[in-house]
C-alpha cells in the first residue's frame, strides 16, 4: 500500500511535458508570373488535358506589396479547344476582394468558341521569360518616363499572344489596366527581347 502511494505521489509530481509550439505561419509574399502560371497548370490540366493559356495578368494587393516583377495575386485564363470551354484560375497570397482566395482557385467554366478578335491561346512551352526579367528590360527601356517628376503608379503585368508580335508578349504597364496605363513596354515572353512601347 505504501509503495502504491509513493508511486502515485511520484506520478503526480512529474512536470508535464512541454507542448510543442505551433510553427509560425510563413509570411505572405508576392510571386512571379511564371510561378503563378506553374501553380495553376496542374489544376487546369486536370480540368482539360489540352488546356492552353490565353492571358496572364497580375493584381496589386495592399499586402503583400508588388515589387520587382512579383505580385500578390495572378489570374490565368485557360482555354480548351476540345471542350469548347474557358476557365479562369487564380493564385493569391491572401484572401482578398474580387473573388481572390488564398492559393490556387478555379473559377466557373464558360463557353469558348475559339480565338476571337486579336487574342489567341499560346503553347505552355512558349512562356520562357519570367516577370522579373521582363520588368528589368522594361525599366531599362523606360529611363525617360521614369525620370519625369511625380509619383509613378504600381506596375501591372499582362501576357497575351496577338498578331502584333511573333510570340506571346509581356506588357509591363505603369497603371492598373491597358486603358489606364501611363506607360507600357512590351517584352517577348519567349526570348526576352524588347519589342517596343
Amino acid at each position: 500500500m505504501a509503495v502504491c502511494a509513493a508511486l502515485l505521489l511520484a506520478a503526480c509530481s512529474e512536470t508535464p511535458a512541454p507542448t510543442a509550439k505551433k510553427a509560425a505561419e510563413p509570411a505572405v509574399a508576392p510571386i512571379t508570373g511564371r510561378q503563378a502560371f506553374q501553380m495553376t497548370y496542374p489544376q487546369a490540366r486536370s480540368w482539360a488535358a489540352d488546356c492552353q493559356p490565353m492571358r496572364i495578368r497580375s493584381f496589386n494587393l495592399p499586402e503583400p506589396k508588388s515589387a520587382d516583377g512579383k505580385a500578390g495575386a495572378w489570374e490565368i485564363l485557360w482555354v480548351s479547344a476540345a471542350k469548347g470551354r474557358q476557365r479562369i484560375y487564380t493564385w493569391s497570397a491572401v484572401e482578398s476582394e474580387g473573388n481572390l482566395h488564398k492559393g490556387v482557385f478555379a473559377g466557373l467554366e464558360d463557353a469558348w468558341r475559339g480565338p476571337q478578335g486579336q487574342e489567341k491561346p499560346f503553347s505552355v512551352a512558349a512562356l520562357q521569360i519570367d516577370t522579373p526579367e521582363a520588368y528589368q528590360t522594361a525599366v531599362a527601356k523606360s529611363a525617360e518616363y521614369l525620370k519625369k517628376p511625380g509619383e509613378k503608379p504600381q506596375v501591372t503585368f499582362l501576357c497575351e499572344f496577338t498578331p502584333r508580335f511573333p510570340d506571346p508578349a509581356w506588357r509591363v504597364m505603369w497603371g492598373q489596366s491597358v486603358s489606364a496605363a501611363e506607360w507600357s513596354v512590351f517584352v517577348d515572353a519567349s526570348t526576352g527581347q524588347y519589342l517596343g512601347h
